[in-house]
């Protein structure tokens, strides 16, 4: 009996040993906060004269989160030279934008947000904690790996922040530019109604996907925001 108190034990310590340092790899491998924005699609702009570079600036924000960077993308266009005008007349250039999610995300369901691109699902899905993964065992070694992945858990968590935003911006053109609309539109659960339309507008239209991550382990969401305002005014008024 004394013996097999020693193994249980001595599996116990292991186990724990073992978890302490998966805990500790994740702290360190991710101590510092990193910061990346990406664009799904890129966006070339003609070349302009000085007295064209007239920017309209239309941002919504849809997500559950009030955040305030509308001026901050407005500065940020601003000193690369272009002046921001209220009247969409008066533009040369359309930015409309749409922020779609702000929060704790999935690395995996960042990554799917930027390859769907402009339009496409966004999925959520929060981080938890980073830990060592239980495996079967004894009973009682299982118990106690249980309890020690928990607590460290608990105490190391890999967090990742983003902000998801759908952006389209409209260049003037000097001739008319034909727009085809397709839709599909569900009504009930078996009917779909399906309109097109054609017209001919002066803007020319791209549009991308811009997601701006934070990552960083037991990140708060007050650290991660400032920086990713940062990262997605500079990237929207990298456009320009």
């Amino acid at each position: 009996m004394r013996f097999k108190n020693f193994i249980f034990v001595g599996l116990s310590l292991t186990v724990l040993y073992l978890s302490g340092c998966a805990a500790s790899r994740v702290a360190i491998e991710h101590r510092n906060l990193d910061v990346q924005t990406k664009m799904s699609d890129t966006v070339f702009l003609d070349p302009v004269r000085d007295d064209l570079k007239l920017v309209y600036v239309d941002i919504k924000n849809t997500s559950d989160k009030d955040i305030q960077i509308n001026d901050m993308i407005k500065a940020a266009i601003q000193s690369r030279g272009y002046r921001i005008v209220t009247d969409p007349d008066k533009a040369h250039y359309m930015l409309q934008a749409n922020i779609l999610s702000v929060g704790m995300i999935d690395p995996s369901a960042a990554r799917m947000a930027l390859n769907n691109g402009f339009g496409g699902a966004v999925l959520g899905g929060a981080i938890g904690a980073v830990g060592t993964r239980r495996r079967e065992g004894l009973i009682g070694g299982a118990i106690i790996g249980g309890v020690t992945e928990m607590v460290a858990n608990s105490m190391v968590k890999d967090v990742t922040y983003a902000i998801i935003t759908d952006l389209q911006i409209s260049e003037r053109s000097r001739g008319k530019v034909k727009q085809e609309t397709d839709s599909d539109l569900s009504q009930g659960s078996s009917t779909t109604i399906k309109q097109s339309e054609s017209t001919e507008t002066n803007w020319k239209r791209y549009r991308t996907r811009i997601i701006s991550s934070a990552n960083k382990v037991n990140l708060k969401f007050e650290e991660a925001l400032p920086e990713l305002e940062k990262g997605l005014a500079r990237s929207v008024s990298g456009i320009f």
